[in-house]
């Protein structure tokens, strides 16, 4: 575990640097960079412990993952970030991505309450309702990519073409680091879990949930450090959105994932 925090670390930072240089390449907005690639590429450990839950029936451990994930992406990596270094946040970021985010957990919602809502026989994330959540993300995908065509007013430098590739290869080789380092820290805990005798809910609301959240504490908390705000805040706000649209979308499409009352709890407070 602690050879997995190591390398947690050291892909943040080199992932904030390559980030940072990737948006003044291509001149567009570290908030964009933020919301699409960094925040992307700080989920993939999600995305890999959630489609792995959903192949193998461990539905608890990916439901409890997302939510987990999304309430420590706020309160602890905004929390931590901002204590080490004030993080403003974009008009059009408050008027729309920080709307879209919640748009996604009140969506999470209603889809798990099917028995009060619609009057069926269980509470689940079908696959219908997965193949939704991936509409919406295309949804976000589809306005990222305008937002990047609107900053890029500029030519791109002479030398950019092999700028871009190496720093192409310094962002695949730290987030290659974020997954690899998270995976030996989550299976070091779930294996401690097991030990304990908590259930797959309870482990992906708390163990699994925080050490998948790893690349993005590290990451933000770099950027903070960098005193790059916009890749802090865009981060935590685009892993959000990728984390329910995308990762729960394509879980509940490999898989049905039922659900329990008790997950309203956890839901309530992750839109809190």
């Amino acid at each position: 575990m602690a050879v997995g925090f190591a390398l947690v670390i050291k892909g943040a930072d080199i992932s904030v640097s390559a980030a940072s240089a990737l948006a003044k390449r291509l001149r567009v907005s570290q908030i964009v960079i933020g919301l699409t690639v960094v925040a992307f590429g700080t989920s993939l450990p999600e995305l890999a412990v959630n489609v792995t839950a959903s192949i193998e029936g461990n539905t608890g451990i990916s439901v409890g993952n997302i939510i987990g994930s999304n309430i420590a992406n706020i309160l602890l990596i905004l929390g931590v970030s901002g204590l080490i270094y004030p993080l403003t946040v974009a008009k059009n970021t408050v008027r729309k991505e920080i709307p879209l985010s919640l748009l996604a957990a009140i969506l999470l919602a209603i889809m798990a309450n099917d028995r009060f809502l619609n009057g069926g026989a269980r509470d689940r994330l079908s696959r219908s309702e997965g193949l939704i959540l991936l509409c919406f993300f295309a949804i976000f995908l589809y306005y990222s990519a305008s937002m990047a065509r609107n900053g890029a007013n500029e030519e791109a430098s002479p030398g950019t073409r092999n700028g871009l590739l190496r720093t192409g290869l310094l962002m695949i080789a730290g987030f290659a680091a974020l997954v690899v380092g998270s995976t030996w820290v989550v299976d070091g805990a779930v294996k401690l879990a097991r030990l304990l005798g908590a259930s797959e809910m309870a482990v992906g609301l708390t163990i699994v949930a925080v050490g998948t959240s790893l690349p993005e504490l590290a990451t933000s908390v770099a950027a903070a450090y960098r005193k790059n705000p916009d890749i802090a805040i865009g981060n935590v706000i685009g892993s959000n959105i990728f984390n329910i649209f995308f990762i729960l979308g394509l879980s509940s499409v490999i898989r049905p994932l039922p659900l329990t009352p008790k997950v309203n709890i956890d839901i309530g407070v992750l839109i809190f």
